[in-house]
């Protein structure tokens, strides 16, 4: 099986997809992975490295540099090395293999457009200002390349709602729609057991060691929590706690945005985040964006119906 996994940032692959991607490799799968920007308006958690996280709040000059991207790309290098995927590409790079129709055209470059109605989304290059239809050819360009069988994205809320994960949402939609063969497209999302079981997990956390690592446990209405859904709405998964090591090695390598832990990580906001070992999905029209059910003949992992 061939599958293709459209993220918005270096280290959204491993936190959304990173027990999926260490399954499907295990399993002798082919395992892309493509992301649309380099992530440069990440908070930076290493305080050596706290000069690079761009201040908040402030207009961006689109001649500036942006360094915190290019650390960013060396930790997506990293991680999808260990995860041990067939090919990683940040889309339009210098390396990246795919050409639009027209040779004359090049591929687009996007930026992290950060966080809505914050200054950065004004920039030329911010992710959420693509044309749609430009967009979506050039992932469509990857979706030919590796012949997908299967293409993973987030929901229509992008997961938390942040604005570059619903641009990627309604880009591969439309890019999907663009491909000769067209693949499955499946959605990330949560059963509510699922979250009520991590809930209850974390407020078994002793308080000791939360202040020894400096975590914070969730808040009721977590940002995180938006594509939670009923149980029944959810019919694909990868279960699989033996991925977790593998996970947590990758999510390592993403130093700047992620503290990691046996159990569990967090990210700049201290909120700890359960390493359970499993994801779910469903699969979704292309076209309408409505989920589908009743699927012939899935597979395990990622298409194992649940």
């Amino acid at each position: 099986m061939r599958l293709l996994f459209v993220h918005a940032h270096p280290d959204d692959e491993s936190l959304w997809t990173g027990v999926s991607l260490a399954h499907h490799v295990a399993d002798g799968d082919e395992v892309h992975v493509l992301t649309m920007t380099l992530g440069e308006e990440g908070e930076v958690i290493p305080p050596e490295l706290a000069h690079l996280e761009l201040p908040p709040g402030e207009p961006r000059d689109p001649d500036a540099q942006d360094p915190l991207g290019a650390l960013r790309r060396e930790e997506l290098r990293d991680a999808m090395a260990y995860a041990g995927v067939t090919s990683s590409v940040v889309l339009g790079e210098d390396d990246d293999p795919v050409q639009l129709a027209d040779p004359e055209r090049a591929l687009p470059r996007y930026r992290d457009s950060g966080m809505a109605g914050t200054p950065s989304v004004e920039h030329p290059s911010a992710f959420v200002r693509a044309d749609l239809d430009d967009a979506a050819e050039a992932v469509a360009a990857h979706i030919r390349r590796v012949d997908a069988d299967v293409v993973v994205t987030y929901d229509a809320n992008g997961g938390y709602g942040h604005p570059d994960h619903i641009q990627t949402h309604r880009v591969t939609r439309a890019a999907v729609q663009l491909v000769e063969r067209t693949p499955r497209l499946m959605v990330i999302l949560t059963p509510q057991s699922w979250a009520s079981q991590d809930r209850s997990w974390l407020k078994h956390v002793p308080e000791a060691r939360l202040r020894a690592d400096r975590l914070e446990l969730p808040p009721e209405g977590h940002a995180a929590e938006l594509s939670v859904v009923p149980d029944d709405v959810v019919t694909h998964a990868t279960v699989d706690p033996s991925a977790v090591a593998t996970q947590r090695t990758a999510l390592g390598a993403h130093r700047t945005q992620v503290r990691v832990f046996d159990d569990c990580f967090a990210l700049s906001n201290d909120v700890a985040v359960r390493l359970a070992g499993r994801e779910g999905f469903a699969e979704i029209d292309p076209a309408t964006g409505s989920l589908l059910k009743g699927n012939e003949g899935a597979r395990r992992g990622l298409t194992e119906e649940v």
